[in-house]
């Protein structure tokens, strides 16, 4: 039987607001619409049927603009309409709304998840687009000589060294006819603050909550400097080196492995959403948690940052630029680097979650400082594996008030709602939770 997924809907009887939902699927990878059905995928009887059919078409043509295929199918008896929704290749709106399909949720975009989605749609993406305030002399020379040496040495930028730093901008589509690129400012510029505020890193010494602060630093930058001089600052001023010995020779290293620190650093510089706030850094006594804006790609989840999957770069230019240095690779193994340095290093596997509006990497130095819940992502059995830290609380919500909503659950989890569906539709698909009902039902959580 067919599920509720990223591309299957059903209702029961139509309403006009679900013309929201045409609009989503339109915008993300298309669908189809079953109205006539519950939420289990059974046919419970459309009495307008036939009316409907008649009066849909002119309708979803009227406010959205869009023609898709509508049939009138009977299932055990009963009538019901199949909407068929094809992906659009521009951008679909609804009273100057937009809407997304993620998973089995479907979204408003606003602000820069908005922007994001409409560059997209445009063929676009921030980092290319040209910032006419900056010319040449904005560059800054001694960023662009380092990034040349590192090409040299990965080996993936061949007979560079010679070109002039306008050739090399050129070469690596920095700078077209229009201009400088947003990415080449980020990149290499002078002082990227003046055009972007929030580009810099703002590191914190917490004790044991963000209550307790008690220093800080702010490194500011380009990208191509902020790399080396956030890891300068984390080993002298907010990491310890503890002492150990191999026969007679000292060993001090961080108490957090380098290779995992660079490649998170790395990961929240080049995928971040510049529009948004800045990258933070917060250094506990138990744990490092590194923040940085925008949320994950709507092909990816945080379960499948654990698992192989593709890459998916918010800012391909920068990403571009990153792998020629040889700082980064184009896999999508960034969570896998850094769960192997950390279980060589004999730490926990990091912790990943979505957090107000970005998306939050966590390092501990050991199981016993993280809290029960979060011993899911590391310990037990394959399942528990799976489930995680928030997963485990919706859970634990549900079981305590079964009629809770995900704007409660929100709220309780401090979470972004659309954070919160991603995980129910997950809790859903794999059959850990089931709804009972719809607006008044409530939730059975399978034990």
């Amino acid at each position: 039987m067919t599920k509720e997924s990223h591309n299957v809907e059903f209702k029961q009887s139509w309403q006009d607001d679900y013309l929201k939902w045409i609009c989503g699927f339109a915008n993300a990878q298309g669908g189809h619409l079953y109205i006539g059905k519950n939420d289990a995928g059974m046919s419970v009887g459309l009495p307008n049927a036939k009316k409907l059919l008649e009066d849909l078409p002119n309708k979803i043509r009227d406010h959205l603009g869009l023609m898709p295929h509508i049939n009138l199918l009977h299932e055990e008896g009963n009538a019901c309409l199949e909407i068929i929704v094809e992906p659009s290749t521009v951008p679909v709106s609804l009273r100057s709304s937009y809407y997304w399909r993620s998973g089995s949720v479907n979204q408003e975009l606003k602000g820069h998840a908005l922007t994001d989605f409409l560059l997209k749609k445009m063929g676009m993406t921030w980092d290319r687009l040209v910032e006419e305030k900056a010319a040449l002399a904005d560059i800054d020379e001694v960023s662009v000589e380092r990034f040349k040496k590192d090409a040299a040495k990965a080996g993936r930028l061949p007979d560079s060294d010679h070109l002039s730093t306008e050739a090399l901008l050129k070469k690596l589509r920095l700078l077209n006819k229009d201009g400088l690129t947003n990415a080449a400012l980020v990149l290499f510029g002078k002082d990227p603050g003046e055009f972007y505020p929030n580009l810099f890193v703002k590191i914190g010494r917490f004790g044991t909550s963000v209550v307790d602060l008690r220093f800080q630093e702010v490194c500011e930058g380009n990208l191509i400097q902020m790399l080396r001089e956030v890891m300068e600052v984390l080993e002298k001023k907010f990491l310890i080196k503890p002492v150990r010995f191999e026969g007679i020779h000292r060993i001090e290293e961080l108490e957090y492995p380098v290779p995992a620190l660079r490649e998170m650093l790395l990961n929240a510089l080049v995928h971040r959403n510049y529009l948004g706030s800045m990258t933070q850094l917060k250094v506990f006594d138990n744990r490092l948690s590194l923040w940085n804006a925008g949320g994950l790609p709507a092909e990816l989840t945080i379960e499948k940052l654990f698992q192989v999957h593709e890459s998916f770069p918010k800012n391909p230019l920068i990403a571009d630029v990153c792998y020629k240095a040889g700082y980064i690779d184009s896999w999508g193994r960034g969570v896998e680097k850094i769960s192997e340095a950390c279980r060589k290093a004999g730490l926990p596997s990091p912790v990943i979650v979505e957090r107000t509006g970005g998306i939050a990497v966590e390092l501990y130095k050991s199981l016993a400082e993280k809290d029960p819940g979060e011993l899911g992502n590391q310990l037990g059995n394959q399942l528990g594996n799976q489930l995680g830290n928030t997963k485990e609380r919706i859970i634990a919500e549900m079981k305590t008030n079964p009629k809770v909503s995900a704007t409660q659950l929100a709220e309780k989890l401090s979470m972004s709602i659309t954070a919160v569906e991603k995980n129910i539709q997950w809790l859903r698909e794999n059959g850990l939770i089931k709804r009972i009902g719809r607006t008044r039902g409530h939730w059975e959580v399978k034990e």
